[in-house]
């Protein structure tokens, strides 16, 4: 099969203007769209490449189309209700790179499947910063054939790919991992708040919490692939210890009259978890808790 040359980027706001001209600089034939015709010119300012005034002029000739809009009821309105897609030829490929609802994408691609058009998922984490620099992480969901075929485009947009699964699995992962990353801000920012109520220095927090929650210390290194993906559960720490900890946490919090929605939850659920499955376990064995409700194992 033909190698993707000619694409068709639609959407060059921040981060679609970063990664479209990361593919004009990587050789890559590119014409843009936006909705704002000036965004889309002052691109080809910057950049290089080439701008449609219309839809319509976007699509013909293009060997793939990649979106990098709000969301996937903007990635649907513009290939079927603006009319897109009747201009695309059959077996191109479609990039959805947004963050996507992955019912709506799947959606999408039965209706794209019906055309002759190829459509794969994959959305990007590291914002504008490593958009700028082509280190952003991509993961991507579809046909694995088509996956690989655009490989090249990620290689020149991203620092790493990940290979998720059927169309639809690099939304869910994307959805994931901002979840992770807005519980971690907000789990840091309470604690630092009532280690501030009681005296605590803002700058020692942030030194002491890098060095003890992040890098070799972070779960998912230290206990969930060396421990709960291999089964082991030997990290040495019971649950209930660790149950008692976060429970002294809450009741510091209460002493003060410190805020503390997300630790009273997780006091809560540790509690449970120890009820459930045994305190003396290691740790690491709260997975349980999760694979028993959700009828999954890791």
């Amino acid at each position: 099969m033909n190698p993707i040359k000619k694409i068709s980027f639609i959407g060059v706001g921040n981060m679609g203007n970063a990664m479209a001209g990361q593919l004009v600089k990587k050789g890559f034939d590119v014409t843009v769209f936006d909705a704002r015709a000036e965004t889309a010119q002052a691109f080809v300012t910057q950049h290089g490449g080439k701008a449609a005034a219309t839809l319509a002029e976007a699509g013909p000739g293009a060997d793939a189309v990649i979106f990098m809009v709000p969301d996937d009821k903007v990635v649907r309105q513009v290939l079927f209700a603006d009319g897109l897609a009747e201009s695309l030829a059959k077996g191109t490929i479609v990039i959805d790179m947004s963050s996507s609802a992955p019912t709506g994408t799947m959606a999408i691609g039965n209706d794209l499947d019906s055309r002759g058009i190829g459509y794969v998922d994959a959305p990007v984490m590291g914002g504008v910063i490593f958009a700028k620099d082509a280190t952003l992480d991509i993961m991507a969901g579809g046909d694995a054939a088509l996956v690989e075929r655009c490989k090249p485009l990620f290689d020149a947009m991203g620092r790493r790919l990940y290979v998720c699964g059927p169309l639809g699995s690099g939304h869910v992962l994307k959805c994931l991992t901002n979840y992770i990353n807005a519980c971690a801000l907000i789990n840091t920012l309470e604690a630092m708040t009532i280690g501030a109520k009681f005296g605590l220095d803002s700058g020692v927090m942030a030194d002491a919490i890098e060095a003890m929650c992040n890098g070799r210390q972070h779960p998912v290194a230290k206990k969930i692939v060396p421990h709960v993906l291999t089964r082991k559960y030997g990290t040495g720490m019971a649950m209930q210890f660790i149950a008692k900890d976060v429970k002294i946490a809450v009741d510091s919090a209460h002493s003060i009259g410190a805020a503390a929605p997300l630790a009273e939850k997780t006091a809560e659920l540790w509690a449970a978890a120890c009820e459930k499955l045994g305190g003396k376990l290691d740790q690491t064995e709260i997975v349980r808790f999760w694979e028993e409700k959700t009828g999954v194992r890791l």
